[in-house]
């Protein structure tokens, strides 16, 4: 049972707003910003959402890491794709202008495809994947990110958690989303775990010396220190087929780069060779398809649906009464709390207090009373 308070949407939404805009980002820009952090909240997915807003945006804005106004270069474009440059600017910013035009295309001609390069953290890939689907479209993208994944057999952080994700349109009140890392953790939820005071459950993360790692503030500083990495989808080794992920991984990682000729691996790490913090750089993905090229947007919904429906109607194992598919959950986390809020935890609840105090902006939370 949630015990954390609720914040209301609106003001929730509103500070966020207010608090990116003190810190340079224009005003429409900071509305998009702020709509794709609430995103995660409204489904349940915290590691991306208000928890990230100070530690990931703020921080970096203030270290110069990330920079508030996003200047997005056109680099390459034909009637079926486009490649940007975000010039190390809010990546929410860039993948939403991209997603944008993708979509135009993509209803004029079938598909169309786009890469973005120095970028920097674009939120959950769900967001721009499920533009495409509210859209009637099909949508799929990936993102690079700070090396954490280790190959198969491996110790070094190599790759980033490096999401790929798909949604797609059904017949249901919400569409077919899977929006997951290649890791079998992402990074944003081991912070969610440091934040929390949690551990992170064993055989997730790998320190060089083989071992398995569970204290979250260690792991956090272990994978800055390039000294544990994270497990791919499947785990350490290829007994339960961690190749699997590392493969995808992989996949996510040359798309990220190679499309828009941009950085990879290594050189993600934010930490220059002088040990200081530098721009990420990162690399995003997006394809999107459009139903009607094919045999009709409604009878790819209604197939899409039959299939979801057929599997929650399957054979159950014993003790469990409900089978799920991809973006219900979520759907669920937003009807339980379209009407209370946003929960925030004591960590979140600071941050925002001092960001308000610091800025002096006129907002009285209801955890304060």
């Amino acid at each position: 049972m949630e015990t954390r308070p609720y914040v209301p949407w609106k003001l929730m939404n509103d500070f966020m707003i207010d608090v990116f805009k003190a810190y340079g980002v224009p005003a429409e820009d900071a509305v998009i910003c702020a709509d794709v952090l609430l995103e995660s909240d409204r489904h349940g997915i915290e590691s991306h959402g208000c928890n990230r807003f100070k530690p990931i945006y703020i921080d970096r804005i203030e270290k110069g890491t990330l920079l508030p106004v996003t200047e997005v270069e056109i680099l390459k474009e034909t009637p079926t794709t486009v490649v940007m440059d975000a010039h190390d600017g809010m990546g929410m910013v860039a993948s939403h202008r991209m997603m944008e035009m993708l979509i135009e295309k993509a209803k004029k001609n079938g598909m169309a495809g786009g890469a973005i390069r120095n970028s920097t953290h674009y939120g959950i890939a769900g967001y721009w994947t499920n533009m495409a689907a509210k859209a009637g479209l099909i949508g799929i993208t990936g993102t690079n990110a700070r090396p954490s994944i280790a190959p198969t057999f491996g110790v070094e952080n190599m790759m980033g958690t490096n999401p790929l994700t798909f949604s797609l349109p059904t017949d249901e009140e919400f569409p077919f989303c899977i929006d997951a890392a290649t890791s079998i953790v992402q990074r944003g939820k081991i912070e969610y775990y440091a934040r929390e005071g949690k551990d992170t459950p064993a055989g997730m993360v790998v320190a060089h010396d083989g071992n398995t790692m569970t204290d979250s503030a260690q792991i956090l500083k272990a994978l800055t220190e390039g000294t544990a990495a994270l497990a791919p989808l499947g785990g350490i080794g290829d007994e339960m087929a961690g190749y699997k992920g590392y493969g995808y991984a992989a996949v996510v990682e040359i798309l990220s780069a190679a499309l828009a000729g941009g950085q990879f691996m290594k050189a993600l790490s934010g930490v220059g060779e002088d040990g200081k913090a530098q721009m990420y750089h990162l690399g995003h993905f997006f394809f999107v398809a459009d139903p009607d090229a094919f045999m009709g947007l409604e009878t790819f919904r209604k197939t899409a649906g039959d299939i979801c429906r057929a599997l929650r109607a399957s054979q159950k194992a014993p003790g469990k009464d409900r089978i799920y598919t991809a973006g219900e959950k979520e759907y669920l986390v937003w009807l339980e709390r379209k009407d209370k809020g946003v929960p925030v935890g004591a960590a979140v609840q600071k941050e925002m207090i001092a960001l308000r105090d610091r800025l002096s902006l006129p907002y009285t939370f209801p955890f304060e009373a």
